[in-house]
Parts: structure tokens; sequence; C-alpha cells
């Protein structure tokens, strides 16, 4: 490090006592050493009284002195063994294991760094170092930048400040914090690193190392993961054009101190499908071969031996790799692949339905919203305590922003009113296919219809069990968020009325109640505990929703879940929305301005596309009746419902929707009434026998 004088020593062992000031300082910047218990027992007048007026009152005995002075430095030892502790458990939080890095210690650290097959970039930090912890956020953004490297070169911490690492950091030679040391792949076992002694620590400056620290490889050294950096000729790269292949060929001109080629190479190096290779600008042949004038340029050969320039709206390294993640057959490499898997585009298990990644589709928030109120929900027999409180409030929230069919709106908004018309408090619970009736519509009710099967469109995945139900559900969760932004007056008079958090609370309470995937709940609500009571307004609401999806979307990238015809990325890409992608310092950050006015135009009921939705059906109540008479009535003991499933004959459900819960409040309503009236007809009764009684004597 150039300037070492600004960064923390290492403590040593102290050969003397220091004095008591620093050591005060120590506990923390600008706080005061708590009072000792002998300064509280004193007056708040005679607290630390000056030697001569106190010597005048009276002397203390030797020993005296001893034990107050043991005393003291019994408190200052516990008081700063209190510190050290809460030192080390912040270290633990100051990385962890779901920040994209590696985690050493002194177990770990040498399988890391010695003879890996990829290089290592390591951070020696200690927990107590205040500009460590300054520091931390830094790094915490270069290895989010480049966590698609980790196959060449990864990014690593180790805290010296934990006990058990003192020795290990001592081994290394490691005496000021921060240090920064680079280990190259397949290194010898008594490498202890090349220290990094510039001063520039920003992000696109590290990011730029880690480069140069792969180029100074050999031959015979290279890291396994790393793809090739150096430039290619003309001589190399002429000869492809106009060749067949079975991948994509992107060729990135740039100037001779760029990095973007190399950076753009490396984003790839996880990927199938696409090959990057970078060229000079100098090398006037190709220039003048491609037509290049602006630099840097993709030109990109197709497999079909086509070949073209890429025109992207801003000549950044986030929208060239961008680009290229989304081509055709391009996917992320698998940890694990079956031998049986060879095909580049898995064959879709239904027929594949054309459609515009721009709009939403109505088919694919109907199917969610019958997934997740016929199958999902289907799974409670009843509802009862918060799930059914948090129920009625889902439904509320889907029942007034919900911008869908008529049909659908009414379907929900009578499911919402007889859930508010029930006695809850006195019932304690209610069934659960007392629901399902109101939603397969047994009453009959015309213009009143949800469709009862799957059909996915912008959610439709390459093969059975990719995006489908997930998709749409975010999809619902979003086009919800918006909606109530732009009514935030649609949830009056409701239990939700002025919350501008209300979607996302509803939202929580379904996932973490509701949601199939107990895991996927589990994460939800760690994300909702962090971050969920700070949301104030409707627009923080929609951004802290969509911020949270790419949080997923990141950590189930390249996972066996992610859809290899859709891989997972942050949304939306720079091909939907060229404005909200920004670079600051080399660094891709987003424009969270136009980020807002994004979701809001393609989650507006405006951009709801009607294409591929069921028709409803006609409901003639006589064409109906008949129809059921015509069709198996029951099989197996039961009735069977227009999706096939079988209700048993015992559970209750009667052929016009009424449940026998509904007969018996029917019954005691009735029997109610009639005692109310003949209580009422008794009372008056006997008050106009006394009143006779009364008036006859007075006369008499």
């Amino acid at each position: 490090m150039s300037d070492p004088e600004q960064w923390s020593r290492r403590p040593s062992s102290p050969s003397k006592q220091r004095p008591p000031s620093p050591v005060e300082r120590s506990l923390h910047p600008g706080e005061q050493r708590p009072p000792s218990p002998a300064d509280r027992s004193l007056h708040p007048a005679e607290q630390r009284p000056r030697r001569s007026s106190y010597s005048a009152d009276r002397s203390l005995h030797p020993a005296e002195c001893n034990c107050l002075t043991a005393a003291a430095l019994w408190l200052l030892g516990a008081v700063l063994l209190e510190r050290l502790a809460g030192c080390h458990s912040a270290a633990g939080r100051l990385y962890t294991e779901k920040d994209p890095l590696l985690v050493l210690d002194s177990h770990s650290l040498e399988p890391a760094v010695r003879n890996s097959p990829s290089a290592c970039l390591l951070q020696f930090y200690s927990s107590w170092c205040g500009h460590c912890v300054q520091f931390s956020s830094t790094w915490k953004q270069l290895a989010q930048d480049v966590q698609d490297w980790d196959q060449a070169i990864r990014v690593a911490v180790l805290d010296c400040a934990q006990e058990e690492n003192f020795d290990i950091c001592k081994e290394y030679g490691v005496t000021f914090y921060p240090t920064f040391r680079y280990f190259r792949a397949h290194g010898p076992p008594a490498d202890l690193g090349t220290t990094y002694r510039a001063a520039d620590r920003d992000v696109q400056t590290l990011r730029q190392l880690m480069i140069n620290v792969l180029q100074n490889h050999t031959k015979h050294n290279w890291p396994e993961g790393c793809p090739p950096l150096e430039p290619y000729s003309s001589a190399e790269l002429l000869p492809l054009l106009g060749q067949r292949s079975v991948h994509y060929t992107a060729v990135i001109v740039e100037e001779p101190e760029s990095y973007v080629g190399r950076e753009v190479i490396l984003d790839l190096s996880q990927y199938t499908g696409v090959v990057v290779r970078r060229a000079l600008s100098t090398d006037r042949a190709l220039r003048d071969k491609l037509e290049t004038v602006a630099f840097p340029s993709v030109y990109l050969l197709h497999p079909n031996t086509t070949h073209t320039q890429l025109h992207v709206q801003k000549r950044l390294r986030f929208f060239f790799s961008s680009f290229l993640r989304v081509l055709p057959g391009v996917q992320r490499k698998r940890v694990q692949i079956s031998s049986s898997s060879h095909t580049r585009e898995p064959v879709p298990s239904m027929p594949w339905r054309e459609f515009d990644s721009s709009n939403l589709y109505m088919v694919d928030l109907e199917s969610a919203l019958h997934y997740l109120l016929r199958v999902e929900m289907a799974t409670h027999n009843a509802l009862q305590g918060d799930e059914l409180k948090t129920f009625r409030n889902f439904i509320t929230v889907v029942t007034k922003l919900y911008p869908g069919r008529t049909c659908v709106q009414k379907l929900l908004q009578t499911v919402s009113d007889w859930l508010f018309s029930l006695p809850v408090e006195t019932m304690g619970s209610i069934p659960y296919q007392a629901v399902l009736d109101l939603l397969d519509n047994k009453m009959m009710i015309p213009d009143m219809f949800l469709g009862s099967d799957l059909r996915w469109v912008g959610c439709q995945g390459s093969r059975a069990g990719l995006r489908g139900y997930p998709c749409a559900l975010w999809t619902l969760f979003h086009l919800l968020s918006v909606q109530y932004d732009a009514a935030p007056h649609a949830l009056a008079n409701t239990a939700l009325d002025g919350d501008p958090a209300a979607v996302l609370q509803a939202v929580h309470g379904y996932v973490t109640s509701f949601f199939g995937c107990r895991q996927c709940g589990a994460h939800f609500e760690q994300m909702a505990a962090e971050s969920l009571e700070q949301v104030k307004t409707t627009e923080e609401a929609v951004i802290w929703l969509w911020s949270k999806h790419n949080l997923v979307n990141t950590r189930l990238a390249g996972s066996l879940s992610e859809d290899p015809l859709f891989p997972k990325s942050s949304w939306p890409g720079p091909l939907l929305c060229p404005s909200c992608h920004e670079e600051q310092d080399g660094v891709h950050i987003w424009n969270q301005e136009e980020v807002l006015v994004f979701l809001r135009g393609h989650y507006g009921a405006a951009n709801l596309s009607p294409q591929y939705l069921p028709a409803p059906p006609s409901h003639d109540l006589q064409g109906a009746l008949q129809a059921e008479k015509e069709s198996p009535g029951e099989e197996q003991g039961g009735v069977k419902t227009q999706d096939g499933v079988h209700t048993p004959s015992g559970s209750g459900a009667w052929t016009l929707g009424f449940t026998s819960v509904d007969m018996s409040l029917c019954l005691v309503l009735y029997v109610f009434s009639c005692l109310l009236l003949m209580m009422l007809f008794f009372f008056f009764r006997i008050r106009s026998r006394t009143w006779k009684l009364k008036h006859n004597r007075l006369q008499v």
C-alpha cells in the first residue's frame, strides 16, 4: 500500500501500561467510558472531586486504594472484553455466506489459494478497522459485479480479528488492514501471494486489476475456466465470415487501452452457445472489412453464415453482455448435466404460443388466479384465525385492484362479499370447499367466470415444470403494486386503507402462509423482515417489489429451476428499457426513476393483452341443469365438479352452491327469529293486560 499510515496496525502484546485516555477512546470513536460504580455511589455534586478537597475530608488507607484500583481495572477489562466480543460478532456480519464471495478462515485459506484451478483476489481485513468496515460495501459491489468470473478468478475475504485466524495472518505477514493479495492459479505451496499497493481501490480499478492478474498467467498455469483474453488478428477472424458454426461468434473491436472486450469475454465465460473474441482498432484490415467506425463495437457472426453489426443503445459493457446472453440458444452452463441431455433447446411439452415480451397476457394472470385459488389454497380444508385474516386481506387487494375481465372481477367480488358477510367471530373457521363452490359458480350466476385450465403464454417454459405459475404469480404481484400506485384510494373503507405497503403486506402474508414452496416463503420472509417496514409510499412499494424480484433472480441464476431458453437475470434488460441502465465509474447502476416509469407502463392496464383467453361458457340455466342430469352424477360415491375433482357426497356440497354450514345458519336464524317474535308477543300481551287492570282500578 502507498499510504500505510492511514490503515490500522494489527494489535501486538503491549510491553507497558497504556495511558487511560487512549484506552477510553478505543472503546468506540466519540464514546466515553461509562462511570464506575464508585463514581455512581457519590452524590451528584460530589462526583469526581478534586484531590485537594477529597484529601481534606479524609485519607484512604493503602489497602482501600489497592481495592479500588483492582475494581477499576476489573471493570475496564470487562468493558474491553465486551467490546471485543461485539467486534467479533460484527465481523461475522460484515461478510456472510450470502454475499457472492468466498469467506475464508485458517482452515479453508490454503486449499482456496494454493494450487487452485482459478486465481484469487483476497482481502485480509480486521473487523475493528473502521476503514475496513467502510470499504466492505465496495468489496461486496465488486464481488457482485464479477460473480460470473469465479471460474477464472474469485473474490475472497479473511478476518484477521478472529482469534482462530491470528496465526494464519501472521504466517502470511499481514500487518496492516486492509491488505490485498492476489494469488495466481496453480501456484506453488509456498506462495504467499502478491500484495496490491496502489491507492485506487474503486470497483473499476479492482476489476481491471483482476484482468491484469489473469493475463499475467502463462500457458502452463492458465486458469482452467478462463477463456483466451488476448486480441485476435484479422488473419484469424476474417476466415470465419461466411462459415457455418454451431454457435454465435461475437467480435468486439476496441481501442488498445480498453477493457470492455475482456470484461464481456469473462461475463460470457459461463455461457454456452456464444464465443466472444476481441480485436484491436489498430488492425486496419479487419476494421475496413467490418466497416467499423465507432469503438467499442460488436460484430456478430450467426451460425447460419450470416453476419451483421450489433446495434445497441449504449456502447457499454452491460449492454453488450446483456444482449449476447439473450441470443437464441445461449444458456448458462449447468453444474450437473444429465448424460441423456445433449440438445440445445428442449422440446416443449405443449404447443408453443407466440408472444411479445413487452406485453402482459391476461391469460397468464387468470391461470395464476385459478391455480392459486383452486389448487394451492384448496390444500387447506378450513381457514381460521390468522390464516383466514390473511386470505381475506389478499382477496380484498385482488378484488379492488385486479384490472382483468368483468366476469373475473365479478367472481372475485362475490367471493369477497361472501367472506365478509360471515359471522367469523362466532363460527371460528370456514370450510374452503364453500369457497371452491363459489369459484366454480355452482349457483349459476350469469357473467361470472374464471377459467379452470392452465394456459401460459408470456410465462410459458421450454418444458413442463419451468416458469409457469411462479412467473405468473410474480407478474400478478407487480400488477397489483402498480395498480395501487395508480389508484391509492381503491382500498378506501377497507382494513388496508391508508397503508402505502398494503399490497406488499397482502403478498407477504400469502407467500408466507399459503405458497407451496416453503423455502421460497422463508426467503421472502427474510427479505420482508429486512426492509419492508421502510416502505413509506406506493412508489417505494413498486420499487421494493421489483428490487426483491431481481435479488431472487440473481440467487436462482444457474440453478436447476432456471429455464435455459429464459435465463434468470436482472430485469428489465437493456432491450426493454435502455434508459433504465447507466454506468458510474465503470459500474452498472439502475436509474430508478426510469425504472419506475417503465414499471408503471409495463404493468399498466393498457398493456394487458386478451390474446389466448378462453371464452366464458353460456349460462343458460335450463341447459346447464339438463347437462348436469345427462352427465354421470356420481362416481365412487361423489359428485364430479367441472374441474374433474371428485367431492364426497357427504361433504355438504349442494347443487346450487349451498353447503351444510349455509343451511345450518339459515336454520339457526329461523329458530332465533321465531323465539324473538314469541318473546315480543308475550311481552306486549302481558304489558297490555297490566295496563288494563291498572286503568280499571282507577275508575272504580
